[in-house]
């Protein structure tokens, strides 16, 4: 019977977060519908779009960008408060220390991924829009982009390093559940390596200095989990055992 009450009242407890959050995204897609404009326009005024016309093939075309525009948006603005409320139900659950510890993982992982984003917009895009447009002058194509397609390959280039910059936070918390240790971690170092070569060089253009530029702060990252794995460890293993 206490089980069943439990249960119940968890459920009412997530419903109620699920509510917060919902709404929130709501709003958030509203402000999103407003900002809309001016956020594409910014998306035009940037040398990765200055030369490219933004050609619309259908009557529709403009008006899913729009909405697209708004719901990530939205998706955006709500991660924060998605990770807050997950924090807040597994709360009660934590010790202080811990309650404390899981907790920084919000911003760390909302600044982590605004700071994929930007690399990825700012840096990577516009290197893959060059590469390109270079490449279909090369065989002589007619350059003529359609709006739709433009912003979905935006968004396959950004959102996968916006994830890949998760990399520390993701570290740090198989770390705190016993999944990784810095052992672990330093063995596989020169297959993570290999693997984020891969994967740099599958989202820049082929040329030496676009790998670089994409693989070099992968393996950054990688050494920065590395770092904040061993610390995490050796604070966890200074603990005496009750």
């Amino acid at each position: 019977m206490e089980a069943n009450e439990d249960l119940v009242e968890h459920l009412t407890e997530v419903r109620k977060r699920l509510i917060i959050v919902v709404v929130w995204f709501v709003l958030a897609l509203c402000t999103g519908l407003y900002v809309s404009p001016a956020i594409l326009e910014y998306i035009r005024s940037r040398p990765a779009a200055m030369d490219v016309q933004w050609n619309v093939f259908s009557f529709t075309d403009g008006l899913f960008i729009y909405m697209k525009c708004a719901f990530v948006f939205a998706v955006f603005v709500t991660l924060p408060i998605l990770l807050y409320h997950v924090w807040a139900f597994v709360r009660p659950g934590l010790t202080d220390s811990e309650a404390k510890e899981t907790f920084a993982y919000i911003p760390a992982s909302f600044f982590l991924f605004l700071s994929g984003i930007a690399f990825s917009y700012y840096v990577v895009f516009p290197m893959m829009v060059q590469f390109m447009k270079k490449m279909n002058q090369t065989i002589g194509a007619v350059e003529t982009y359609g709006i739709d397609k433009y912003f979905s390959f935006m968004f396959n280039v950004i959102f996968p390093l916006a994830i890949a910059f998760e990399m520390p936070v993701v570290v740090l918390f198989l770390t705190r559940i016993g999944v990784l240790t810095p052992e672990r971690l330093k063995k596989t170092r020169k297959y993570a390596y290999l693997g984020l070569a891969i994967t740099g060089s599958c989202i820049s253009p082929p040329d030496f200095v676009s790998h670089l530029s994409v693989t070099i702060p992968l393996l950054i990252l990688f050494e920065l989990s590395v770092i904040v794995s061993g610390q995490y460890y050796r604070k966890l293993s200074a603990i005496p055992n009750p």
